[in-house]
């Protein structure tokens, strides 16, 4: 069997392991990016060389044979040793340049890190951005990011990382439909429309709250965004918990009650053990644990009203995931 790999590349295995992924043909071509006639011609030339069928055909699909499943593992095993040393290399680069991809919510891109991006540029101009705007868990093994920026309060064992701050939550209203705020009644509440983010997100205290302790039929809008749902508040369409540094940046928004604990996560920003010390990531980590570290306050709901570039508060706490 060793003298059939001697006419096998990298791309060999990884076309294979598309084809067993997507159990088809044409998702496997999407997939690595060529036609389907391509990813057949070549899938034949495969097994030609190898002596082995590694697929067996059937209408509802392409299904592995033995021979299959070996070659699979070996793709894997491959994958994860390229992917490891790639990891690596980058964090032997001498001086902070390259592509650096980054995971982040919307709603604290748009309305809180687009200018302190802009200033990282700024700084260290060798360093391409590209941002991935996400709420869901990258894998960041199989670097489908370098950093992730994320709210929780419990980040993945297996990355490491900076709790930089503690997003705090509470709940708005337009401030024409509130005039007095802090004189708000229980009925108000009670008979108020709301918005809330949806059930997929049912895991979030907030949402709890509004499923426990809002009628169904007082639920007037339901969005899977942060960001989405801040500006249905600030379009009358109901009150609605939302993160403080979203609200106190809108001038048209304000607090019906105070921040809730209970509601609030850390602010994180992770990265694979192995990127740590490489010089954009520990560039773009330290830059942003300050910048983040000089409006710490306004994010934990403790400055009211700012504008989008709150001011300069204390330093960042640098932990380890």
């Amino acid at each position: 069997m060793a003298e059939p790999f001697k006419n096998l590349a990298w791309d060999d295995f990884r076309l294979i392991k598309a084809v067993a992924d997507a159990k088809g043909l044409p998702a496997a071509a999407a997939q690595i990016g060529v036609n389907h006639s391509t990813v057949f011609r070549r899938l034949k030339q495969i097994e030609e060389n190898l002596g082995s069928v590694l697929f067996e055909r059937h209408r509802t699909g392409y299904a592995l044979t033995p021979a299959g499943e070996e070659m699979v593992a070996l793709a894997n095993r491959l994958d994860e040793e390229i992917t490891a040393v790639g990891r690596k290399l980058a964090g032997r680069e001498p001086a902070p340049s390259g592509e650096l991809r980054v995971t982040v919510p919307d709603s604290l891109l748009i309305d809180f890190l687009v200018p302190i991006l802009a200033s990282f540029r700024q700084r260290y101009p060798e360093v391409r951005l590209d941002i991935v705007l996400s709420n869901q868990a990258l894998n960041l093994s199989k670097r489908d990011a370098d950093v992730a920026i994320r709210a929780t309060d419990h980040p993945p064992e297996n990355l490491v990382g900076r709790r930089v701050a503690r997003i705090a939550w509470a709940l708005y209203g337009r401030s024409q439909d509130y005039p007095e705020p802090n004189a708000v009644t229980q009925e108000q509440l009670d008979t108020a429309n709301w918005v809330s983010l949806g059930d997929s997100l049912g895991a979030l205290k907030a949402v709890k709250f509004v499923q426990e302790h809002v009628a169904p039929e007082r639920v007037a809008y339901k969005i899977n965004s942060v960001l989405g749902l801040a500006e249905a508040v600030e379009a009358g369409i109901g009150i609605g918990h939302i993160p403080c540094l979203i609200g106190d940046a809108r001038p048209t928004l304000v607090r019906i009650g105070p921040p809730d604990e209970d509601y609030a996560a850390d602010l994180w920003l992770l990265t694979h053990p192995d990127l740590r010390h490489s010089p954009r990531v520990r560039a773009f980590l330290d830059f942003l644990a300050t910048e983040i570290a000089r409006h710490r306050r306004f994010m934990e709901g403790g400055a009211g009203h700012q504008s989008r570039v709150p001011p300069v508060d204390g330093p960042a706490t640098d932990v380890t995931a």
